[in-house]
């Protein structure tokens, strides 16, 4: 498949390169794999424990394909999410899940029984589900660069060939020529520290669009989940089962309702302190409860606060694109990008295409993960069989924004805490909920002066390639990130969606379009068309 290291640098070559080894990048791979395509698979942490899957149980949008059921499916989420979803594509993602659920029980994953005796595939627990998924990959026979994140994609006239990044553990240069690389990289929650997220900081955007890839539904990108004070677990469909209180006891109106968390967040600007108590479960779904989400008690149970009956303080923390549902636009079926041999999944692309604007925890996204993986990983084994032999003579080089340097040529000594404010000054931008959750133009373009400002004074800054430099590179990738949110959120003229706008309060049917982003120092934005198929279909007049 490649070579060894060689004076501490690791060349390999394959046919896919898969960056991220969370369910999209796992699903890529082994369908890459199974097409008879030479793989390696780089994951910023350890394949199958790193990122937000693996620590916590996730529902799956598993339906059987009863015509009945999977209409009701479609028509769940489509009109809260602004109508932008497409009917082809939900109905591939609904075929293509269900397979793999079914696969997953194939391949000895311990689906608990229902009360017939039928395994219920309708969720997974993230550390079984991901513990089986490297297993897998390993069988497949792919090759795993764990600790590896990716500093820049290779590439030359005619598209992507490969990428080069550093081994932490190690501080070893790796790279990888490759017919065709699968960015599964997940989305960008800002670092901040929603359970299993700290890998997510928009990384595989940056590399995308920096190779030319453009990015779509990035106004919808400000998902924030309900968090007790002293926890990272962010299980907000716990939260339905919860009463929301004053400091005093008095119950707050309307926070229980589905659009309870932005009354949750103007409580808090107000300077409340806002309670939640999982009052309303029913005693006998308690124990369930406790069994499909584990890690969520741990903290009460830490604490001795018993959720179901006493009151505890909560936050609201963003997970921003992870639960959002923008990322880099797909120009096909089999996940392609506008770059030739550049293919995206997961949380990395953009889920538009079967919830709109708007999704939740798990259920689309752990559907989307899998199905999109799966048809990422077998386009880019295709694509790199059509391109033969050619890909080992390309002349490819760095596809980065940043320069690249050793730390004896750029000097780095003040280097860490210089990204230390950077992160900072884009969390200051993209957390507050009157920036961020309750938008304005005016507040928007305040905050893009800055963030332009901040993405400036990074692009004259050299990145060394160690575990520092990885981190100069997330912090590019969370301004780069910030920019292309508000810049759509700015052109997108209305509340659409997860996309609140303040100043434009309520649903335009003539902004039914989605918005396409890219471009590095100079951002654009423009709309692009939605198939009717979608609307005409599920009968809903636009």
């Amino acid at each position: 498949m490649g070579q060894k290291a060689v004076n501490g640098a690791l060349n390999l070559t394959a046919d896919v390169l898969v960056i991220g080894g969370g369910p999209a990048g796992t699903w890529a791979a082994v369908s890459a794999a199974a097409k008879g395509a030479k793989v390696v698979l780089a994951d910023k942490g350890y394949c199958g424990s790193s990122g937000a899957t693996a620590p916590s149980g996730t529902g799956v949008w598993y339906v059987k394909p009863e015509r009945e059921l999977r209409e009701a499916a479609k028509a769940s989420r489509y009109t809260m999410g602004g109508r932008l979803a497409e009917h082809g594509w939900m109905d591939r993602v609904l075929d293509r899940t269900y397979e793999n659920m079914n696969k997953l029980g194939e391949f000895g994953y311990p689906f608990p029984l229902d009360p017939e005796g039928k395994p219920h595939r309708r969720s997974l627990q993230g550390p079984e589900y991901m513990r089986l998924m490297r297993r897998l990959v390993q069988k497949a026979g792919v090759q795993i660069l764990d600790h590896s994140p990716a500093l820049e994609l290779l590439a030359d006239a005619y598209g992507v060939g490969g990428a080069s990044g550093v081994r932490t553990q190690t501080g070893d240069v790796w790279t990888v020529r490759a017919g065709a690389v699968v960015i599964a990289t997940g989305g960008c929650a800002f670092l901040s520290k929603a359970l299993g997220c700290n890998v997510l900081t928009g990384d595989g955007y940056l590399l995308a669009a920096e190779a030319g890839a453009d990015l779509s539904g990035m106004e919808f990108s400000n998902a924030y989940a309900i968090c007790p004070t002293f926890s990272s677990v962010t299980k907000t469909a716990y939260y339905t089962y919860a009463t929301f209180y004053y400091e005093d006891g008095t119950p707050i109106e309307g926070a229980g309702s589905k659009r309870g968390r932005s009354v949750i967040a103007r409580k808090l600007l107000e300077g409340h302190r806002v309670y939640a108590s999982l009052d309303r479960a029913p005693e006998e779904l308690q124990p369930l409860l406790r069994v499909g989400q584990t890690n969520f008690f741990l903290p009460f149970d830490r604490r001795g606060i018993d959720p179901f009956k006493d009151r505890f303080p909560v936050t609201l923390r963003l997970e921003g694109t992870v639960r959002g549902t923008g990322g880099i636009r797909i120009t096909d079926e089999s996940c392609a990008t506008v770059v030739p041999g550049l293919y995206a999944a997961g949380d990395a692309a953009t889920r538009e295409l079967i919830c709109g604007g708007f999704t939740g925890g798990g259920s689309h996204n752990a559907a989307w993960a899998m199905s999109s993986g799966s048809f990422a990983g077998e386009g880019a084994a295709e694509y790199a069989k059509r391109l033969g032999a050619r890909a080992a003579s390309r002349d490819l080089r760095s596809a980065s924004s940043s320069s690249f340097a050793s730390g004896k040529e750029a000097g780095f000594g003040n280097a860490s805490r210089r990204t230390e404010e950077i992160v900072r000054a884009v969390q200051e931008e993209v957390m507050p909920y009157d920036r961020n959750l309750f938008r304005t133009g005016p507040k928007l373009e305040s905050s893009l002066k800055r963030l332009d400002q901040i993405w400036n004074e990074q692009r004259e800054r050299a990145i060394e390639r160690s575990a520092e430099g990885v981190k100069a590179r997330e912090a590019a990738a969370m301004t780069a990130t910030a920019r292309w949110m508000y810049h759509s959120a700015l052109a997108r003229k209305e509340t659409r969606g997860m996309h609140k706008r303040e100043d434009y309060p309520e649903l335009d049917p003539r902004q039914h379009y989605r918005l396409t982003s890219g471009g590095l120092d100079r951002v654009w934005v423009r709309p692009e068309p939605v198939k009717q198929e979608a609307a005409e279909k599920e009968g809903v007049p636009l």
